[in-house]
């Protein structure tokens, strides 16, 4: 007879945190310990600006942070080179960037059982970095999301 599995670790993933931009076809991420804060949402703008070097539009959920005098003081610096739009209120199903970590957190880290918060942060970061080498999964988080058809990318 088989035997019911044991969890020896329960992990809690609200102890990693994870921002992403998605482009059509690229994904851009940074994974934190803890909660995202406005310092943290600055430096991953200023970081999409390095690598992508042109005019930007972020499409944002409502989360607090994203609204911040910090992060509202940044993008006015930059004198119109970031754009800022608003999702609705509870509609994680337009974000594109949703489907993303449903992607990582139901396939490509399902029944993963890390020791503690490094293990985790390596397999996560090893995971996204090879959904940036698949650019199916870019689109489908597109296509799900329904905000822009990308079938063409398929």
């Amino acid at each position: 007879m088989g035997q019911t599995p044991v969890i020896q670790f329960h992990f809690n993933w609200k102890q990693l945190s994870m921002i992403a931009g998605l482009t059509i076809a690229h994904c851009v991420f940074r994974l934190y310990e803890g909660a995202i804060r406005s310092a943290q949402i600055v430096e991953f703008l200023k970081a999409l600006r390095r690598h992508l070097k042109m005019r930007l539009l972020i499409v944002w959920d409502g989360l607090r942070a994203h609204r911040s005098r910090l992060v509202r003081d940044y993008v006015d610096s930059t004198e119109g080179t970031i754009q800022l739009a608003f999702l609705p209120a509870y509609a994680p199903e337009l974000n594109p960037v949703e489907y993303l970590w449903a992607w990582l957190k139901r396939h490509a880290m399902a029944n993963f059982c890390p020791d503690g918060i490094a293990e985790l942060k390596s397999t996560a970061r090893a995971k996204l970095k090879s959904a940036q080498r698949r650019g199916s999964i870019i689109a489908a988080c597109w296509v799900q999301a329904d905000l822009f058809q990308c079938h063409e990318l398929w």
